[in-house]
């Protein structure tokens, strides 16, 4: 079976794959291709040459920035710039809160934060899970309690697991309004929240393979103006899902997995095993799967340019992409064998690149296979999503 795309859209992914081409840093380039850590500035860099062309927000609307695109166009987009070596778009202003802000914000809201969002001036924490409160967000205990005067609102909480905090100026929390509803859904906020505040600290994680990507965020008495609530008071938890349906989605990784796929392939012949059949068969059961995976996202995404908003198929991809990108970064260190264990935290750099022991193509290996352990915990668990998925087809019936 084979995926065919139109010659309108073979040339759009050609157009794309020049482009990137052309005017992604080469430094950057490298990174991405060896697994480097990537920088705040690369990010930067990178979403601005986006921006200068108008494809820095694929899902966004014409009016808003967007550049207008059908589902298979921001398909394509997806997958030709991580095949060509460009960081992924991982800023959660432009993912998750943009959607939010685009159908439930007021318009001074969209005002305020999309043109930030747009420019990369202003980056986002996504400020959900809570110690006891992870996949289950019905159960975050941070609290906003509204002030006398009704113009703030008080908060109080610790949120954990605060992906690139450290490089953000705002953030978008879940918080509990109403600690006494029936129901634990019916009382909670969708709150925006400057980083700025006083009595915000944010504290790094160290992670398995070295980094601090993740943080934690301790709130103590943070005054937020009641302008900056979304939507309704207590409906937070319909926000929420929302825009965990949008995070989900971008979570299947299919650029990534076939960018790793091709890094394995490489790797195989380097290492002289082009030819070792039982490789080469993982190796062609991952593109099998992945090729499944991109019919799924292709319908996911015909479906959500109609309704809007998501559905269980989100789950879906985040299930079975998470699962596959892991299972391709053990296959890396499969192949590399005794290579891949060195590790060395400073040649995680490509200023540092030159002091590691092996080779250039093997030294974050093992780093990039311990990191890939979390993406099927974030975004909530697979365990979790499996069971929005039976209930949804028991649902169905």
């Amino acid at each position: 079976m084979q995926l065919n795309f139109t010659p309108d859209q073979e040339a759009f992914r050609l157009e794309v794959r020049d482009f990137v081409k052309l005017h992604l840093p080469v430094d950057i380039r490298r990174k991405v291709e060896l697994g480097l850590r990537l920088e705040q500035a690369d990010y930067v860099t990178w979403f601005r040459i986006l921006q200068a062309r108008g494809w820095l927000t694929p899902g966004w609307p014409v009016v808003h920035g967007g550049p207008g695109w059908d589902h298979v166009q921001r398909f394509i987009f997806d997958e030709e710039t991580l095949l060509g070596g460009a960081p992924r778009i991982i800023a959660s202003g432009i993912q998750m809160l943009a959607p939010v802000l685009l159908a439930f914000g007021t318009e001074a809201q969209k005002q305020q934060y999309l043109p930030d969002i747009l420019s990369s001036n202003t980056w986002w924490a996504q400020g959900f899970s809570e110690p006891g409160a992870g996949s289950d967000l019905a159960a975050v205990r941070t609290t906003a309690v509204l002030e006398s005067d009704g113009q703030h609102f008080v908060v109080n909480g610790h949120k954990v697991w605060t992906s690139y905090a450290h490089w953000c100026s705002m953030m978008f929390a879940l918080v509990k309004t109403d600690p006494h509803s029936a129901k634990p859904q019916e009382g909670i906020s969708f709150l925006l929240i400057d980083m700025k505040s006083p009595g915000l600290t944010v504290r790094p994680i160290r992670m398995l393979e070295g980094g601090n990507d993740l943080n934690e965020c301790y709130l103590d008495n943070v005054r937020v103006p009641v302008d900056n609530l979304v939507g309704e008071l207590h409906k937070g938890w319909s926000y929420g899902k929302y825009l965990l349906g949008h995070e989900r989605t971008g979570i299947a990784g299919i650029g990534s997995c076939k960018q790793q796929l091709a890094r394995a392939r490489e790797l195989a012949e380097q290492q002289g095993l082009g030819d070792d059949p039982l490789l080469q068969n993982k190796l062609t059961q991952f593109e099998v799967e992945l090729m499944a995976l991109e019919f799924t996202a292709l319908r996911l995404l015909s479906a959500h340019q109609q309704s809007k908003t998501p559905g269980v198929e989100a789950s879906m991809l985040k299930v079975r992409g998470t699962e596959l990108r892991q299972a391709i970064y053990e296959t890396l260190v499969d192949i590399a064998g005794p290579d891949a264990v060195p590790f060395s935290a400073e040649a995680q750099f490509l200023e540092h690149l030159d002091a590691a022991a092996q080779d250039e193509t093997l030294v974050t290996l093992a780093a990039n296979c311990l990191d890939s352990r979390k993406v099927t915990i974030y975004g909530g668990t697979n365990e979790v999503q499996r069971n929005l998925i039976a209930k949804a087809t028991l649902d169905a019936y």
